[in-house]
């Protein structure tokens, strides 16, 4: 089993060694320590992981259908507010369908999330208040990335046949990006329950 520790970095002080160091690091090696290190909350393989706009934490998924929502704060208060949720899930036959969550985007306004799955869905969630905002129509195929704009105003979606689809070979003409034009309060969070 590979290992789940996640190492964190901070970028700023990454940025700042490079600029003190005076000469261009090896490209062999740069000794760099992480700021954290810790255990993922989600039991398998980590498929996305995306940074909140105001630098406090982050998302991640998994192939189970799961996204954890934790904080880079590392007091214990902090630390239990994480959590973590099953997603892109369908009922079929009276069986319950697991899809691998492939993507993850953040709202850079409002702070808000959207998922992308192997279900070929894409979901909006407030990662606040803990709920759902919205759920878009099904994608002809799964959801492989996604990106907000820097204004927030669109969202790109990209589509491909994944592995969850059976295929060795993608045909022709099913690898897409969709543009989706978000209305003003679209991504907007509910709120604290």
């Amino acid at each position: 089993m590979a290992s789940r520790t996640l190492h964190i970095y901070d970028l700023h002080a990454l940025a700042t060694f490079t600029e003190e160091s005076g000469a261009a690091p090896s490209p062999n090696k740069l000794d760099i320590e992480p700021w954290q290190r810790r255990e993922s909350s989600l039991k398998f393989m980590t498929r996305a992981v995306a940074c909140m706009p105001n630098d406090a934490g982050y998302a991640s998924s998994s192939i189970e259908g799961r996204v954890a929502v934790e904080w880079f704060d590392p007091s214990p208060e902090s630390q239990d507010r994480k959590y973590a949720f099953k997603c892109h899930r369908q009922n079929v036959d009276g069986v319950d369908v697991v899809y691998p969550v492939n993507a993850l985007a953040f709202h850079p306004i409002f702070g808000t999330f959207a998922s992308g799955g192997g279900d070929g869905v894409v979901a909006l969630w407030d990662g606040v208040a803990k709920r759902r905002i919205r759920q878009y129509q099904k994608y002809p195929s799964s959801v492989a990335a996604l990106a907000f704009s820097s204004n927030g105003k669109y969202l790109a979606i990209g589509v491909s046949p994944g592995f969850e689809d059976g295929m060795d070979d993608i045909p022709e003409g099913t690898v897409k990006v969709f543009i989706r034009e978000l209305g003003e309060t679209e991504a907007k969070g509910k709120g604290a329950k």
